[in-house]
């Protein structure tokens, strides 16, 4: 995620601009292999007191009431019409799952909306609200190891997420499109899901809308068909994704497709914005992630992507899987910051590899900093050492007072998490050389490919490549509260 608007902006040499201030939340509480089991929360934060009964949340050390314990979510299939209505959906959700344990009752994120039945393998459940939580109570026992399938049907007027920092977030409209946006939290704002990162699956996402408007969500398009004046459009993600990245945008867009590698790519922007710098910016998309698979690996997804927004009240562009959601007006100056390339690095530092737990969302922000910076002297800009020099070299900034690696909960995008976990690179690299740096970024890639990772894996991956005791190096850079060292 890239912030910009109500906040510092931090400007650099060569015309880089260095993202920004933290943020804090006001909504709940801040082929294919298997999907891979992430590095979780202890089991004493996942367990629930009762038995038979799943926890109301994962134990996240930020955000413990995210997600809920008792299963695993394997797919997501999402059936959602929009309208007649303006901002009303009507949702069918089938989420089929595995029992970690008996369950005699669950939970399911969900914020608002009303619920108007749940079946689980095809019989009733009972089921209440609580705030958040969709309660389900099955009319039987869920033994541990069982695949079970839960359908939802649901409908309403979505609430989005307001803060005070990043602005809205979740389920929006603005000048003629829908959309949804947002992290930490956004599935919830549209249907019910495991609201954390550490729960990948896959996702079928059915959209209906009035014929007139284009649709695009994430992954493969896969058809549509066209019933009186309504259009579905089926679209499938085959690779694992966390919730926060599921998105959709409808409306009044203009949808640019090719392909690219054989893979499809459609570049999608509100009606509202001039044609332009904003178009020229997110036709570097290809290039981008050719440049990065040089240093990180092949391109990790079947399809490529963008969906430009035009609305002044979202603070952030956001790495959504396979289609990045930018504001129009981070990239109204045709890019000139590299917003483009932060995003498009989070597909492979973000999304394939996701975050285990929050606090480890530096190995997000960070990495996908540090490749902006790299596309940036790629391009001409500024130079990564020049970036890294400068930033060192003031020795007041408030980059040190707040430790990239355990930010706390809110500061999850502080300034520092995004510059100076790109700078902890930098001194990685420093320290190890090109070749074992550059072997690390790949294999971390590799290693946690469509799961999680979590920061001890990433210090001891770097440790065994490099062959070097990094201990100092990253307790300074990434948990320290005064100036490292120079490397």
């Amino acid at each position: 995620m890239r912030q910009v608007g109500r906040r510092h902006r931090w400007v650099l040499a060569g015309g880089l601009a260095v993202v920004l201030a933290g943020c804090s939340w006001s909504s709940k509480p801040i082929s294919l292999p298997p999907v891979p089991t992430p590095e979780a929360a202890s089991p004493s934060a996942v367990e629930s007191s009762a038995p038979g009964v799943g926890a109301p949340g994962l134990g996240d050390p930020y955000f413990p009431t995210y997600g809920n314990g008792g299963y695993d979510v394997t797919t997501y299939d999402l059936k959602v019409t929009l309208g007649p209505a303006a901002g009303h959906l009507s949702g069918d959700a089938t989420i089929t799952a595995t029992a970690k344990q008996d369950l005699t009752r669950f939970d399911l994120d969900l914020h608002g909306l009303t619920v108007d039945s749940v079946t689980v393998d095809g019989a009733a459940a009972t089921f209440t609200r609580t705030g958040d939580e969709l309660v389900v109570t099955p009319a039987g026992k869920l033994a541990t190891g069982k695949s079970f399938a839960t359908r939802v049907r649901y409908a309403g007027s979505p609430e989005a997420n307001r803060d005070p920092q990043l602005g809205s977030t979740g389920f929006l409209s603005s000048k003629g499109v829908t959309f949804v946006a947002g992290e930490p939290e956004s599935a919830t704002s549209w249907f019910p899901v495991n609201d954390h990162p550490s729960d990948k699956a896959r996702y079928s996402i059915t959209i209906t809308a009035p014929n007139a408007d284009n649709v695009i969500s994430n992954g493969v398009l896969q058809g549509k068909e066209t019933t009186g004046g309504q259009t579905t459009w089926r679209w499938s993600e085959s690779a694992p994704m966390a919730p926060y990245l599921v998105t959709f945008a409808a409306g009044d867009l203009r949808i640019a497709e090719s392909t690219h590698n054989g893979k499809p790519v459609r570049l999608a922007v509100s009606e509202s914005v001039p044609q332009g710098l904003v178009d020229t910016a997110i036709a570097k998309t290809t290039a981008i992630c050719d440049y990065f698979e040089q240093y990180f690996g092949p391109y990790p997804f079947d399809a490529y992507g963008a969906i430009v927004i035009d609305d002044p009240s979202v603070g952030f562009s956001l790495e959504t899987q396979t289609r990045p959601t930018y504001t129009a007006m981070m990239l109204q100056d045709g890019d000139l910051d590299g917003v483009v390339a932060h995003e498009l690095a989070h597909q492979w530092f973000g999304d394939a590899v996701s975050v285990a737990q929050w606090k480890d969302i530096w190995l997000n922000e960070g990495f996908a900093t540090y490749a902006q910076w790299m596309w940036l002297e790629h391009t001409g800009n500024v130079s990564v050492k020049d970036t890294f020099e400068r930033l060192w070299s003031s020795k007041s900034s408030p980059l040190w007072t707040v430790p990239p690696g355990d930010p706390g909960n809110q500061r999850v995008f502080n300034n520092s998490v995004y510059s100076r976990g790109g700078m902890t690179l930098e001194a990685l690299r420093l320290t190890v050389g090109d070749d074992a740096f550059f072997q690390i970024l790949k294999t971390w890639v590799t290693d946690h490919k469509f799961g999680n990772g979590s920061t001890p894996q990433f210090i001891a991956l770097a440790e065994k490549i490099s062959g070097k005791d990094l201990d100092q190096l990253f307790q300074q850079w990434l948990y320290g509260k005064t100036r490292p060292d120079h490397p």
